[in-house]
């Protein structure tokens, strides 16, 4: 039996994006927006792993390469079924718990994502969720493998893109993110890159601290948009339509089931 849980950092990325299509491939100080989430994912220090999970469509093929040459592992799989996804990455490299990297959310805090898997390590819980008023972008849902095992043998689509659903409609363990420093309780910065001013409001943080490595602290751009506000304008007037598509996918019918799932016991 294993004595120490393996935990990893699955990155979730794929280039057939509708609003900024190939975002991922748009380059910030030289470099692909990938290759700057994965610098970030290496500063998970609780992660044992970092794995990038994409499709096996052939766009994504030039996202395994590019994590292959920055050192990470790499999973393929459908391209839709983002948890069976998961769940052949998580199987293939025997990981127990996980946090999800989106490939989005560009700043996205390694130190609150240690937080968020701490938290479900030490309360036992299924799933850590993420309070609204959170900066979008900057933090990450966990998730342990027994957990989406169960989900998996159980549910009865494929369309899994939105998967938080899975875990807080279906009578698992989930707790809420705990962040206890104010500075990130904020609802008026977006640190996520699905727009064009998106990208731009990146590029201008990596001009303001002079850096083309992606390890500045959240904590600290958050600083400087205090100092600063004009920066968050730069992307701000497109969170209305993005908190209108989450709230979309939010209301739509719950995860289809061949049968209810019970209580998990991680």
């Amino acid at each position: 039996m294993r004595m120490k849980n393996k935990i990893g950092c699955f990155i979730l990325s794929r280039m057939t994006s509708s609003r900024l299509p190939g975002k991922v491939l748009l380059e910030i100080k030289g470099k692909p927006v990938i290759q700057h989430i994965i610098e970030r994912a290496k500063l998970v220090s609780s992660a044992d792993i970092i794995v990038l999970c994409t499709s096996t469509e052939k766009s994504d093929d030039i996202l395994e390469l590019i994590a292959k040459e920055n050192g990470i592992e790499v999973f393929r799989g459908s391209l839709s079924d983002v948890l069976e996804r998961f769940l052949g990455a998580a199987q293939k490299f025997g990981v127990d718990y996980f946090v999800v990297y989106s490939g989005d959310n560009i700043f996205c805090d390694p130190e609150l994502m240690n937080l968020g898997l701490n938290q479900m390590i030490d309360n036992n819980l299924d799933f850590i969720n993420l309070p609204d008023d959170l900066v979008t972008g900057g933090v990450a849902y966990c998730i342990s493998t027994l957990s989406l095992e169960r989900i998996c043998q159980l549910k009865n689509d494929d369309d899994t893109e939105y998967y938080p659903k899975y875990f807080t409609r279906g009578g698992f363990k989930v707790g809420n993110l705990q962040v206890d420093d104010p500075i990130f309780h904020n609802t008026k910065v977006r640190a996520t890159i699905d727009y064009p001013e998106d990208l731009e409001f990146a590029k201008r943080i990596f001009d303001e601290f002079n850096t083309d490595i992606n390890n500045v602290p959240l904590k600290r751009i958050l600083e400087l948009i205090e100092q600063k506000p004009g920066i968050a304008k730069i992307n701000f007037f497109r969170q209305k339509d993005w908190s209108n598509r989450q709230k979309i996918q939010k209301k739509k019918t719950g995860p289809k089931w061949s049968r209810s799932p019970a209580t998990t016991h991680s």
